[in-house]
């Protein structure tokens, strides 16, 4: 039950000087486990751990930790550039309690599946935690075959995959050969309704801390069977992110402007990714006033 529901991935949280915040950290932390979420996937791409170094991601989940264990489920992101840096966060994250450990695949170089294989079968033997394949193609490069998917499950602590290529298809295909047990998480938030209906069993995604309401009610509707209205709250989502995507800077930064409106300021993004042209700041008011329009008509 621990993997179910609705787990926002979590924003990286910044001081004015663009240094990581425990402060903040830990009251974005209080308050999306205040929405009722069913967890955290901490330091993924959500929260720019490509742009952090080991011990930044360290005093993140520290401070996600000191406010979350025990209360949800904590799915700490462990993928660095090097197998050495990726196991020290696995063992970390271990030191913690945390639920589960997910890695994407090796980034930049272009890597034969063995390769990937033995990057993660690595961080898989360093720690006795639950382990999930990180799909997300259109950022490494890579897709998820079924070939590996199958040689990944097989290792008794793989407990499943979080599936961020677009074919909902993929989401069933990685459920059939997974078998019963096999735990899938849909990524692309843009599909939430279409690939819990096809067998994921959560969602992880990156714009749900704008929303967390949305993705909560939409989920309610789905175990319910009530698909109509799942699918009313799906396209309103996608309504809101379509205009986010719109925004001129980086989705994170429209977001975190989003979070700012509702009373909790965690700083902007890290560089190079942009923040939102002061031109633009009116557009993520008209954004954040279209969330509340439909948390009120749905929830």
């Amino acid at each position: 039950m621990k993997y179910t529901g609705v787990i926002p991935a979590f924003y990286a949280c910044y001081d004015s000087e663009g240094n990581v915040s425990k402060d903040r950290t830990k009251a974005l932390a209080e308050y999306l486990m205040g929405k009722g979420v069913n967890g955290l996937y901490v330091c993924g791409s959500s929260g720019e751990c490509i742009y952090q170094n080991v011990e930044e991601r360290k005093m993140i989940l520290e401070s996600v930790m000191e406010v979350c264990k025990g209360k949800i489920t904590i799915i700490a992101h462990i993928a660095a550039p090097s197998t050495r840096d990726s196991i020290a966060l696995a063992k970390h994250a271990e030191s913690l309690g945390v639920d589960a450990i997910a890695a994407i695949p090796p980034i930049y170089f272009r890597l034969p599946e063995s390769s990937i294989y033995k990057y993660w079968t690595d961080m898989v033997e360093a720690t006795n935690l639950d382990f999930i394949i990180y799909n997300i193609p259109q950022t490494t490069g890579y897709n998820l075959s079924v070939s590996l998917f199958e040689r990944m499950i097989a290792h008794p602590r793989v407990i499943g995959v979080k599936n961020s290529s677009m074919p909902v298809l993929d989401i069933e295909q990685f459920k059939a050969h997974g078998g019963k047990d096999c735990v899938i998480f849909n990524g692309p938030d843009e599909q939430f309704v279409a690939g819990r209906l096809m067998g994921a069993d959560a969602g992880i995604g990156g714009t749900y801390g704008a929303m967390p309401e949305l993705f909560i009610k939409a989920n309610e509707c789905i175990e319910k069977s009530d698909v109509k209205t799942a699918r009313e709250i799906q396209v309103a989502i996608n309504d809101i992110i379509m205009s986010m995507c719109s925004v001129k800077g980086n989705l994170y930064a429209v977001i975190k402007g989003i979070i700012r409106l509702n009373g909790l300021d965690i700083g902007s993004v890290r560089a190079p990714l942009e923040e939102v042209e002061r031109l633009e700041q009116n557009k993520v008011k008209v954004i954040w006033e279209k969330i509340n329009t439909a948390i009120a008509k749905f929830c």
